[in-house]
């Protein structure tokens, strides 16, 4: 009895703790984006509530703001779909097709990602600028695809491995070919898996800063990121106000996005294991 108190209260304790500790830069983000000045903390006048920040945000045209929030919803949900669409038919042709060593391909396919972008991201610029491509959104899709496929990948196989062979097999006996099976057969059964790995690309690319750093120049194709990194003030000075309000309007269709979908998202990351 005394020992199941006891667990219980560092159970609660420990939850408790990691929420506050998680959540509080968030809560602090959102107070100063009400607060008419950032450093109320310092102020004999303390924390004056306003929403002249939001106004500021949304009615000054030199702010982008709308621009770079189209941009990356319009950017991340392609880069999304593209990332979704090849990874299904790799992982559909992984799980499928008999060739040795599947988990030492998942490894290499796997190891790609373990690159940091900064090694990367002069030899991508130097590509997009031969192509034309600096400052579009294609610039940002293509490495965007590229940069979040191996995650998609190894959640699909994951998923495609617990689908059983026979249902292949009876979908070629009823006259299906392999691209019917695998959009018609293959989908709907793996439809957790894909919206899950939809989710989570979708989140990749919106949070992406470097790529959109280095490849764009403007607002007609900078992300959100970038766009409230490069905010600035009159006379240069940093507004904070409109920084955190910016930061709040944009995370939070993120967090109920992964409130929401949290058991898809932990599902899609946990379930299965792939079959060597």
């Amino acid at each position: 009895m005394n020992e199941e108190f006891w667990k219980k209260v560092l159970l609660i304790s420990g939850i408790t703790f990691t929420a506050l500790f998680t959540s509080t830069p968030f809560i602090y983000m959102i107070i100063v984006s009400f607060a008419e000045s950032a450093d109320f903390l310092g102020r004999r006048t303390g924390f004056i509530l306003t929403v002249e920040n939001y106004i500021e945000l949304f009615k000054n045209p030199n702010l982008h703001f709308l621009d770079y929030l189209r941009n990356s919803v319009v950017i991340s949900g392609f880069s999304a779909f593209l990332t979704v669409l090849i990874a299904s038919v790799a992982a559909y042709s992984i799980t499928r097709l008999p060739f040795p060593s599947k988990s030492v391909f998942l490894m290499f396919v796997l190891g790609f990602s373990m690159f940091p972008q900064i090694s990367i991201v002069g030899f991508l610029f130097n590509v997009m600028s031969k192509l034309g491509l600096i400052n579009t959104y294609v610039g940002l899709i293509l490495p965007y695809t590229a940069w979040i496929m191996p995650l998609s990948l190894w959640i699909l196989v994951s998923y495609f491995s617990g689908i059983p062979m026979e249902i292949d097999k009876q979908a070629t006996i009823d006259g299906c070919t392999v691209w019917k099976t695998l959009f018609k057969v293959m989908w709907p059964l793996a439809k957790p898996g894909i919206f899950t790995t939809f989710i989570l690309a979708f989140i990749f690319a919106f949070n992406e800063f470097m790529f959109a750093l280095l490849l764009t120049t403007d607002f007609r194709a900078r992300t959100v990121p970038v766009g409230i990194a490069l905010f600035q003030g009159l006379h240069g000075e940093i507004p904070w106000g409109t920084i955190m309000a910016a930061s709040t309007v944009t995370t939070l269709p993120i967090v109920i996005l992964i409130i929401v979908f949290q058991k898809n998202i932990i599902q899609g990351l946990t379930r299965g294991a792939v079959k060597g």
